[in-house]
């Protein structure tokens, strides 16, 4: 069986299962196999047809008059004459392949049985893949493959035999059925190539889009607006006509086409002519990739400087005239005005404390990073699918979206930073600084600036100049 990868790179919940040479769909999505068993049916199949055949030679051999006339009515000993050569392998079997996507809400068992496979065959089917994969994590719109072996038996004419989960883009997961009616599963991984390019642009409006009209993939902008905003306030440092500069890795499957993205290796902006270059690099003494400044200071801190990418600063912290209350109020957050939809980014690693509709903040989420720093953003659109209170997130995951519940007058994300549970302004909080490297971790991180500076100069790049046009 062969695995081969999305073609079209749109990821693995999407991608149909290839068919595969022995079960190529044919008379209406019919295939015939050989059985896996088929070493062990050739020799008694042979047997029985010449058994047949002999028989009605001797019966009506040449001089014995015209074939008996069969009359066309249901023969239950025919039946079941031709069921027992269906369970011996005198007859190849043929199969039937469906493929179908896990709907809203929906989980694998039902899928199965809605897709006709039998309750009992579908729980011995999830029972061995739950072995090797968390059904419970399968997402709304992944592929799923089934191949149903077909019977002569009225009462059940069809039999699960093979059921393929596009578990991700480089991954499947398949459970066949044994001999013995039970099912074993294994992973099936694409050979993926990784190959590096860069993308570069001139900026207009937001890092975001002027990154997009550069042609760099979402993934990667996201990740380049986590790098940078340790450095960068994307509010307040971003002005028209800074430029940028990303080398990142991409996945490619046997066609050539990307599939995937991998990790940015180097992200560069210049701001106002001044120049910030962040390399990615694993310490010696670390198993965590960290990017870190040319002269070896990490950019990591505690707090992202700002949330989210491409919004403006609406409202500062402190007293000011309620827009809806309409008297002075203590404003204890700072506003960013953006496009209703505009992703929201957590601030630092933690855990969610509070997620849900909470009074005037609307749809509203509080992190918890240590035992002294919080963040909360409120009026939020939606939130991220999957999260809950008690879930880890990492510094630059997307949490939610832009939006304007609650006691709000447009979309804008109102943002917090609390210390021991008081609100402070969040742009006079200072966060301290990670390591510097220095002796012969620094000498490290220097040949990883070489290294990278060599395959940046030979890698494609694709430089367009932004327009917001």
């Amino acid at each position: 069986m062969t695995l081969i990868s999305d073609p079209a790179g749109n990821g693995a919940n999407t991608e149909p299962f290839p068919t595969t040479p022995d079960r190529a769909p044919a008379n209406g999505g019919q295939a015939e196999r050989p059985l896996r068993t088929a070493h062990q049916h050739t020799k008694l199949g042979a047997l029985i047809t010449l058994a047949v055949t002999a028989g009605m030679l001797a019966t009506f051999g040449p001089g014995t008059g015209p074939l008996p006339v069969v009359a066309d009515t249901y023969n239950p000993d025919l039946s079941t004459s031709l069921s027992r050569l269906w369970v011996t392998g005198a007859i190849a079997p043929q199969y039937i392949t469906q493929t179908a996507a896990l709907g809203k809400g929906g989980n694998l068992m039902q899928l199965l049985v809605d897709q006709g496979a039998d309750r009992f065959e579908a729980h011995r089917a999830i029972k061995a893949v739950s072995k090797i994969y968390d059904v419970r994590r399968i997402r709304e719109g992944t592929s799923v493959n089934l191949v149903f072996e077909k019977t002569p038996d009225p009462a059940k004419p069809q039999i699960l035999d093979e059921v393929v989960i596009s578990a991700a883009v480089d991954r499947k997961v398949v459970a066949e059925r044994t001999t013995d009616g039970s099912f074993t599963a294994d992973n099936q991984f694409a050979d993926l190539k990784i190959a590096t390019q860069r993308a570069s642009g001139t900026i207009s409006d937001s890092l975001y889009l002027s990154a997009r009209r550069a042609g760099m993939p979402d993934a990667v902008i996201v990740d380049a607006i986590r790098i940078l905003s340790y450095d960068v306030d994307f509010q307040r440092d971003i002005r028209n006509g800074d430029s940028f500069e990303v080398f990142f890795e991409r996945y490619h499957n046997d066609q050539g086409q990307p599939v995937k993205e991998g990790n940015v290796l180097y992200a560069s902006m210049t701001l106002s002519g001044k120049k910030l270059d962040l390399y990615r690099h694993t310490p010696s003494d670390s198993k965590r990739a960290e990017y870190f400044h040319e002269n070896g200071q990490t950019a990591r801190r505690a707090l992202m400087r700002t949330p989210i990418d491409g919004a403006r600063l609406t409202s500062g912290y402190g007293k000011r005239h309620h827009p809806i209350l309409g008297y002075r109020k203590m404003h204890r957050g700072i506003d960013f005005g953006a496009r209703r939809g505009t992703p929201i980014m957590a601030a630092g690693d933690g855990v969610i404390e509070k997620i849900g509709r909470n009074g005037g903040y609307g749809k509203y989420i509080r992190i918890r990073h240590n035992d002294t720093y919080s963040t909360a953003y409120a009026h939020m659109n939606g939130f991220r699918k999957g999260l809950r209170r008690q879930k880890r997130v990492k510094q630059g995951d997307i949490i939610g979206y832009v939006g304007s519940t609650g006691r709000s007058t447009g979309p804008h994300l109102h943002y917090e930073v609390l210390k021991n549970g008081r609100q402070m302004n969040p742009l006079k909080v200072k966060m301290p600084t990670g390591r510097k490297l220095k002796g012969k971790m620094l000498a490290e991180f220097e040949g990883t600036i070489a290294k990278t500076r060599v395959r940046l100069a030979e890698a494609p790049v694709q430089a367009v100049v932004a327009s917001a046009e």
